[in-house]
């Protein structure tokens, strides 16, 4: 299928992945380039979410969008896949509040109010509270958009077929879309249509400096993750429906939805308003099977299907689920731990050999 410029050999999504694997520095070394590589058979991937800027950098090991190393690395990446026959897209990444000045190098965290979220966050020198965050002025927001917009360029300078913005799971763009996080009285906050207006300038002018046919856009509307929350489902589909309708007429390459119910009506209205290819993605903290991204797609509830953890295990997944072979358990005691293990041994498919016992390379 195709999604906009973006030429997928199927229908399955790599789901941007965190694994934090870039060390410290957020340059994608050897070891990203084999992980990536492996994983070319599915029909698009998406990459772990990128920082636009030292700012909005969300963990330690995230890999960056920032400067020239960081770059560089990229384009390794991308030639590895390409050179496999796969297509790859950057997933660009503010963090806003969900961070710590231990992870960001000491600069203050921004969100669209001075809210901090709840919990612990991961940093260098293990969990710490989250800090409350500054506000950003209103004069502030356009440097902001820049970042998204410069590093969206200089992705498509590495390699990548296009960017996926992160409008979900309570980072940024997130924020500004949820009554909770979003208590800002100017005209980017209260009503539905003043919340989404951040997001809304930001895929704009991404889509105006790449292309919109290289631009697409992930939201997980409902979601209720790191204090973004949505509760009211009139407020939930009027903040997102402003947001999908204005977005549309742009031609972006697609809308990529995480929800727990793909085939309900806030899923599918927000489908149809949108008007081109739709990803989707059950998550919700459970595994998408072969069975059901197999319905999703013979219903017509989506036109490509986003795995994560299958994909993590499965470096051929696309192979095991079109032939319904045996899969690999993927290992969550590995999924953050810096090094190879469970990030490039995973094996691929040997016949007559359970994929499940397997020795790892």
């Amino acid at each position: 299928m195709t999604a906009g410029s973006l030429k997928l050999s199927n229908r399955l999504v790599m789901a941007p992945l965190t694994r934090q694997r870039a060390g410290r520095e957020g340059i994608p070394g050897p070891l990203m380039v084999e992980h990536y590589r492996q994983r070319a058979s599915l029909g698009l991937i998406v990459s772990e979410g990128t920082y636009p800027s030292r700012e909005g950098q969300g963990f330690p090991g995230q890999p960056g969008l920032v400067d020239a190393e960081q770059l560089d690395g990229w384009r390794k990446v991308t030639d590895a896949v390409h050179e496999a026959g796969g297509s790859i897209v950057a997933q660009v990444m503010h963090a806003g509040r969900v961070t710590h000045t231990n992870t960001t190098g000491g600069l203050e965290l921004v969100a669209p109010s001075a809210i901090a979220v709840d919990g612990l966050s991961h940093t260098y020198d293990g969990k710490q509270q989250y800090p409350v965050p500054r506000a950003l002025e209103t004069e502030e927001l356009a440097r902001v958009i820049d970042d998204f917009v410069r590093a969206s360029r200089d992705a498509v300078d590495a390699g990548f077929d296009g960017v996926e913005l992160h409008g979900a799971n309570g980072y940024l763009l997130h924020e500004f879309l949820s009554p909770t996080a979003n208590l800002r009285t100017d005209g980017y906050g209260g009503s539905p249509e003043n919340r989404a207006r951040f997001v809304i300038e930001t895929v704009r002018a991404v889509a105006a400096e790449i292309g919109a046919d290289r631009v697409g856009l992930r939201l997980s509307p409902e979601h209720n993750v790191q204090g973004a929350l949505e509760t009211d489902p009139a407020d939930v589909l009027a903040t997102h429906g402003a947001l999908v309708d204005a977005i549309a007429p742009l031609g972006l390459a697609y809308l990529s939805l995480l929800h727990r119910d793909p085939a309900g009506e806030l899923v599918q209205t927000l489908r149809s308003r949108f008007g081109g290819p739709v990803f989707l993605n059950s998550g919700f903290g459970v595994i998408t099977t072969r069975d059901e991204a197999v319905a999703m797609l013979a219903d017509g509830l989506a036109d490509a299907v986003v795995v994560g953890r299958p994909a993590i295990a499965n470096p051929d997944l696309a192979r095991r689920w079109e032939e319904d072979l045996p899969l690999n358990t993927p290992d969550a005691t590995t999924f953050y731990s810096f090094g190879a293990e469970g990030y490039t041994d995973y094996p691929f498919y040997v016949p007559d050999h359970a994929a499940d016992t397997a020795v790892r390379n």
